[in-house]
C-alpha cells in the first residue's frame, strides 16, 4: 500500500512510551485556580471596574457581558439592539467581534464567523456610505478568508478617519490573512493602543508575530491581550498554540487547563490536549483524552480520527479500524465536500483492515475513496496495483 499526499502525518520527537503522567492532577489544580480567578473577574468587572458611562445604556449588559467573556450573552443583547435599530452600527461592531470571537472557542463554533458575514453583508447592503458598518463589514470578511475585500474597506474608513484604530486592526489582519505578515505587523506596531481597542491590537499583533515565527514575542503579546480580559477563551488557545509552535508543552498544557477551568465542557480544548499528548507520546493521557472527545461531540469525525491514530500507534488495530469507520461514516452522512473530508480515516482504516486480514472491509473502503477521487480533485492519492492489495491476493481475495 502506497500513499502520497502534500502533508505527512504527525511527526515525533521521542520515542513510544507508556505512563500516566501527572497531568490530571495538574488538571484540578487548574480547576481550581480558574474557579478562583474566576469569582475575582466577576467582582472586578461588576464593581471594581464596570463598563464606562460612555456606553448607552441599552449596550451596557452588552459590552459588560463581553468583558466577562460570556460571548453568548454579549451575542444575544448586542443582537437585540441591532435588530431593534439597524442604525445602531457601534451594536452591530460589537456583535460581530462576538461572534468571530466566540467562532474559535470551541469545535462546533466555526459558523459564528459565517453568520457575522450575513449580519455584515446584509447591512452593508442597506446602508454603503457607513463607516462603521464598513468595518464591521471588513472584518467579518478576514475573518472568512476574504482579506482583499476586507483591505479595501479597512482603507476607506482610514482614509475618513486615519487615527480608527480599530480600522487599523482590520486592515492588519487582512494583509496577515493574505500572507503579508511583515506589513501586517507594521501595521499594527504604529496602530494607537487605546483602552476601548487594547484587546484587539494586542491579540492582532500577538498573531503577526507568530506568523512571522516569532512564537515567544507572541506569547508575550497575547499576555497583554488577556490582561485586557482574562477569561476569553480564544486568547487561551492562540497562546497554547503558540507555545506549542515553540516546543513549550508546559505553557500549551497550563492554557488549555485555564480552558476547562473557565469552560469544563470545551471539546477543543481537550482535541488539543489529546493531539499534544499523542506527540509527547503520553499514550494513556492520549487515549484518555481522545476519548473525551468522541463522548462529549460523538458527531465530531476529526474526535474519532484522533481517537483511532492513537489506538493504530499504540497496536490496537480492531479499535482504531473502529474509530475510523466512524470517522468516515459521519463525514458522508454530514455530506462534508469531498475536498473537505479527513482523507486519513478512509487510509488507516484500509490499513488497519489490511493489517487484520479483514479483505472485504479493505476492498469496500478502497472502493469507497477511489469513488470519491474520482468526483473531486483530491489532493492525497491512495494507489493500489491493478491487481489489487497484496494481502487479499494471498488470501484468494478478487
Amino acid at each position: 500500500m502506497r500513499i502520497q499526499r502534500q502533508n505527512t502525518p504527525l511527526n515525533f520527537r521521542a520515542s513510544r512510551r507508556k505512563r500516566a503522567g501527572c497531568m490530571p492532577n495538574v488538571l484540578l489544580l487548574g480547576l481550581v485556580i480558574g474557579l478562583l480567578v474566576t469569582g475575582w473577574d466577576w467582582i472586578e468587572r461588576q464593581f471594581i471596574n464596570p463598563p464606562p458611562s460612555s456606553i448607552s445604556g441599552d449596550l451596557r449588559s452588552a459590552y459588560g457581558a463581553f468583558d466577562r467573556a460570556d460571548l453568548n450573552t454579549a451575542v444575544t443583547l448586542a443582537r437585540q439592539v441591532w435588530e431593534m435599530n439597524p442604525n445602531r452600527s457601534d451594536a452591530l461592531i460589537l456583535l460581530v467581534r462576538s461572534l468571530v470571537y466566540r467562532s474559535y472557542s470551541d469545535v462546533d463554533r466555526d459558523v459564528d464567523r459565517e453568520i457575522a458575514l450575513q449580519y455584515t453583508s446584509e447591512a452593508y447592503e442597506k446602508s454603503p456610505q457607513d463607516l462603521d458598518i464598513m468595518l464591521a463589514h471588513a472584518f467579518a470578511l478576514q475573518a472568512n478568508i476574504q482579506p482583499v475585500a476586507a483591505a479595501d474597506l479597512a482603507n476607506i474608513v482610514l482614509q475618513n478617519r486615519p487615527d480608527d484604530s480599530f480600522a487599523r486592526v482590520v486592515l492588519g489582519l487582512a494583509y496577515g490573512v493574505a500572507g503579508g505578515y511583515d506589513t501586517a505587523l507594521q501595521i499594527n506596531q504604529n496602530t494607537p493602543i487605546s483602552d476601548e481597542w487594547a484587546l484587539d491590537v494586542y491579540r492582532a499583533r500577538a498573531i503577526h508575530l507568530g506568523d512571522l515565527g516569532r512564537y515567544g514575542d507572541a506569547m508575550e503579546t497575547v499576555d497583554l491581550a488577556l490582561q485586557e480580559n482574562t477569561r476569553l477563551l480564544t486568547l487561551y488557545f492562540e497562546r497554547a498554540q503558540y507555545a506549542r509552535l515553540q516546543g513549550d508543552a508546559d505553557s500549551a498544557t497550563a492554557a488549555y487547563f485555564r480552558v476547562i477551568a473557565f469552560d469544563p465542557v470545551n471539546v477543543k480544548a481537550r482535541l488539543r490536549m489529546c493531539e499534544m499528548s499523542t506527540l509527547l507520546r503520553e499514550t494513556n493521557n492520549a487515549l484518555e483524552y481522545c476519548t473525551q472527545v468522541t463522548e462529549q461531540a460523538p458527531r465530531y469525525a476529526e474526535g474519532w480520527y484522533r481517537l483511532g491514530w492513537e489506538y493504530y500507534l499504540d497496536g490496537e488495530y480492531q479499535l482504531a479500524q473502529q474509530s475510523f469507520n466512524r470517522c468516515t461514516s459521519l463525514q458522508v452522512m454530514q455530506g462534508v465536500p469531498y475536498e473537505e473530508r479527513r482523507f486519513e480515516c478512509w487510509y488507516y482504516q484500509g490499513q488497519t483492515a489490511e493489517i487484520l486480514g479483514d479483505c472485504d472491509s479493505l476492498l469496500h473502503t478502497y472502493e469507497e475513496f477511489l469513488n470519491m477521487a474520482a468526483q473531486a480533485n483530491l489532493e492525497q492519492t491512495w494507489v493500489y496495483p491493478p491487481e489489487g492489495p497484496a494481502t487479499c491476493r494471498a488470501n484468494g481475495s478478487p
